[in-house]
């Protein structure tokens, strides 16, 4: 549900404090509501979320918006498009204040050229995503809405954050309307 790699936050802020000038990898703020990312322009930067939480989400052909996941520190963005040379496939906009180590494109492409633990986290990244898609898919035809909401709740409780009734439906795959109905089945 909230998605964190602290293993790839050690290497980046590693190779950060490592940096005689501090030119590759910079240190940005997004505010709440702001974008990082956005779907169908080409990134300038690849990113790794140094503290806050972000979502990740697309706007279909008719405007709906569905949103991936949500990001938390650690998760690399931007990784992708870079390496297929494509633009953003979703957007990422922050649900909190935001700081991300936005890596150069030049130097990231060095890396990866030259850096086996770099390749090792990437592929590692890869391969839970794609793990975790099909879980969510077989999940979400498994189980009723009510058990992932609470799922969201509970993770909103935990971050203490507030996730809006529109990013909570775009979440579940629901209209608001099923989403209202769903919360008062649960007595929320």
């Amino acid at each position: 549900m909230l998605r964190t790699n602290q293993l790839f936050l050690n290497y980046v802020e590693d190779l950060y404090e490592k940096q005689e000038r501090k030119e590759h990898i910079i240190i940005r703020s997004f505010s709440k509501g702001e974008r990082v990312l956005t779907q169908n322009e080409n990134p300038s930067k690849i990113m790794l979320i140094k503290e806050g939480i972000t979502k990740c989400f697309l706007v279909e052909d008719n405007d709906k918006e569905y949103i991936v996941e949500f990001l938390g520190k650690g998760e690399i963005i931007g990784e992708i498009e870079q390496i297929r040379n494509i633009p953003c496939l979703c957007s990422i906009e922050a649900v909190t204040e935001v700081t991300v180590y936005a890596i150069s494109i030049s130097y990231f492409k060095s890396l990866i050229r030259s850096d086996l633990s770099l390749n090792n986290l990437l592929l590692n990244v890869f391969a839970e995503r794609i793990v975790n898609t099909s879980k969510r898919a077989s999940y979400q035809q498994l189980y009723a809405a009510e058990h992932t909401l609470a799922q969201l709740l509970e993770l909103q409780k935990q971050e203490e954050i507030e996730i809006s009734k529109e990013d909570m439906a775009a979440y579940l795959g629901i209209t608001v309307r099923s989403l209202n109905r769903t919360l008062k089945n649960l007595g929320k």
